[in-house]
């Protein structure tokens, strides 16, 4: 007869609690460094779904100087993971940056607490499909610029004019390729989130 756990046993044993999941939207136009930005950061391999740019895409997708040099495009979303203390799970969705692919950004946004819009300057229009949909929606956001080379090109406060963005969203410079860069827009994204939940 097998014997019975003892109560000392039972109250020691290791309890597995579920995480408790956060998920953030990273969005922004076309070949602005969405999958790159969660693969900085991910502590997992990040899920992408890549396909391989064609000539049907020739004039379609526009990256500027980078078009050249790019082979392939996010057609559904990015997914990554960060695990944080306290059994907290960070989820990050990258959204596709061509407009023909918006049809699926509120299956990708449902549930987030907030959003990361990437900006090229040199591209500056490309982003307006991604901060009208959150103004619309009414979901935090914060814009980030991403400084592509390390090189800043444009004030903050010239591209929150351009944008027509009002005072109460953070605007920052960010480097999708350095993981301490990534981290800080994700924190501005929650502290922006947890304010609006307060004032609500």
């Amino acid at each position: 007869m097998a014997s019975q756990p003892s109560d000392a046993a039972v109250a020691t044993a290791p309890v597995h609690v579920a995480p408790t999941v956060v998920k953030i939207v990273i969005a922004g136009g076309f070949a602005v460094g969405k999958t790159t930005f969660i693969g900085s950061i991910s502590d997992i391999d990040p899920l992408n779904t890549e396909a391989a740019m064609t000539e049907k895409s020739i004039g379609v997708d526009d990256a500027g100087g980078v078009t050249d040099r790019k082979t392939t495009t996010t057609v559904a979303m990015d997914f990554g993971r960060i695990a944080l203390p306290g059994s907290l799970w960070l989820y990050l969705f990258g959204t596709p940056g061509q407009d023909r692919f918006l049809f699926m950004w509120d299956d990708l946004v449902r549930g987030a607490i907030g959003a990361v819009v990437l900006v090229d300057t040199e591209r500056l229009d490309q982003c307006f499909p991604a901060v009208d949909y959150f103004e619309g929606r009414g979901v935090p956001f914060v814009v980030c610029v991403n400084c592509f080379d390390g090189v800043a090109r444009h004030t903050l406060e010239d591209v929150r004019e351009a944008l027509g963005i009002p005072p109460e969203v953070p605007v920052m410079y960010t480097d999708a390729r350095e993981k301490a860069a990534t981290k800080q827009a994700l924190i501005a994204v929650v502290q922006l989130a947890m304010r609006q939940l307060k004032k609500g």
